[in-house]
């Protein structure tokens, strides 16, 4: 009997075998990859599980197709069943242009609190990349997603806002270096010591329960010193109290260069990051881009603010080979609600032509088939499209860029995961 998930007082999921999710299609491109997606995950469910496990899919509407069936870019029904059952997936989304809503994807996030926005970046041999070594490109990005300039909190200059906000940081906060004040628009950047501290949380323990290395903090605390600045002082705040047998800082190895030496200190971060504790340090966020693709492997865990997140995540999909298989999800821990998504677009020129990749959803279900706890179908369509790829049978995506592949629709390379499983 199909039921739905839950989440029980002590923080943890309960999967029954027949959950209900409900799923979004999406637009343009988006059945086509939803219909390939779908039979993967059904086929490896039930391969790994002997029939008696069984996803019950619920088809919701959001975006272009509920505008022209509903008149609403994003119908209640659709929202609250995304409360009510906790966990769902959902193909790209059109975003409205000129009024309406500002984003679905956006709205969704602040609507269910999903403060963690989840990007895994890992390397499939044989994908064409533009790096020497992008198999050295293994991290999960933890992107804070509700607050920073995502808030939306904007004024237009001209408005009688924009006027009433000029004059309040001119003439009551006493601000002088607004360069072009009459032609100014406005933002407003918060970041709050609760919302750091949870997706920092978030970051540590995925990196004490998977056994990695260390947690990076990247920000741009040396020029926005009292946002991201703070977010960094918090997050190293966090580790110190509540990871203190878990993890070993840069502030403690600062703190030990001064009293016992460098070489001291560097014989303790050595040891930290070969014997268990984590390493937490930091970063900002221009000199780790460089990093990224200078030394890669020097880092596992990212925990970033939301701007910030959306420009890592992104140029770190590009390194193994571009957002077409990267693979997203947006989690509140503490409720146990969670989107997973493709992170691409909805390329409407290629809408039914049953010719794009569909990895980037299936890979966002193989992040929702191990947050279920159903890691056997997860691994085992990880390793599928594994083998599909070194077999250099793939999409067009793939295929004009290697040499001696064969061509596959998307359907296509459905079968060919399915055959691989």
């Amino acid at each position: 009997m199909a039921d739905k998930i839950t989440m029980s007082s002590n923080g943890k999921l309960n999967v029954p075998n027949h959950p209900i999710i409900p799923f979004i299609q999406g637009d343009g491109i988006g059945p086509d990859i939803w219909s390939a997606s779908v039979r993967v995950f059904d086929a490896a469910i039930a391969k790994a599980y002997h029939g008696e496990k069984k996803i019950e899919w619920k088809e919701v509407v959001a975006g272009e197709r509920a505008f022209k069936e509903t008149g609403s870019w994003m119908p209640e029904e659709t929202m609250q069943a995304f409360k009510d059952y906790l966990i769902s997936i959902k193909g790209p989304l059109t975003t409205p242009v000129g009024g309406g809503i500002r984003s679905l994807n956006v709205a969704l996030r602040q609507e269910l609190d999903l403060y963690v926005c989840l990007r895994p970046v890992k390397y499939f041999e044989g994908v064409p990349s533009p790096m020497w070594h992008p198999e050295k490109v293994n991290m999960v990005i933890f992107r804070e997603n509700t607050e920073d300039i995502y808030a939306g909190i904007e004024f237009m200059t001209g408005t009688p806002e924009a006027s009433k906000m000029l004059d309040f940081l001119v003439n009551e906060m006493g601000v002088k270096n607004i360069r072009f004040p009459e032609t100014s628009s406005f933002g407003v950047k918060p970041v709050s010591k609760e919302g750091t501290v949870r997706l920092v949380r978030s970051a540590i323990k995925h990196a004490i329960e998977h056994k990695l290395p260390s947690v990076t903090i990247v920000h741009k605390g040396n020029i926005m010193k009292f946002t991201e600045g703070a977010f960094k002082n918090w997050a190293y705040e966090l580790a110190e109290t509540e990871f203190a047998d878990k993890v070993y800082t840069w502030n403690q190895w600062e703190k030990t260069k001064a009293e016992s030496g460098e070489a001291v200190a560097n014989e303790e971060m050595k040891v930290a990051g070969i014997g268990g504790r984590i390493i937490i340090k930091d970063a900002i966020a221009d000199n780790f881009l460089q990093q990224a693709l200078l030394a890669p492997q020097d880092y596992s865990v990212i925990a970033t603010l939301n701007l910030n997140g959306d420009y890592i995540s992104d140029a770190l999909a590009a390194q193994v080979g571009g957002i077409g298989i990267a693979p997203g999800a947006n989690i509140n821990y503490n409720t146990g609600h969670a989107v997973f998504e493709a992170t691409h677009g909805t390329a409407p020129r290629f809408a039914n032509t049953n010719t794009m990749n569909p990895s980037s959803v299936i890979l966002s279900g193989v992040m929702m088939l191990e947050y279920m706890g159903w890691k056997d179908a997860a691994e085992m369509i990880t390793n599928a499209v594994g083998k599909a790829i070194r077999n250099k049978r793939v999409t067009i995506d793939f295929h004009k860029l290697m040499e001696n592949a064969t061509l596959l629709k998307t359907s296509e390379f459905a079968d060919e995961i399915i055959k691989n499983l």
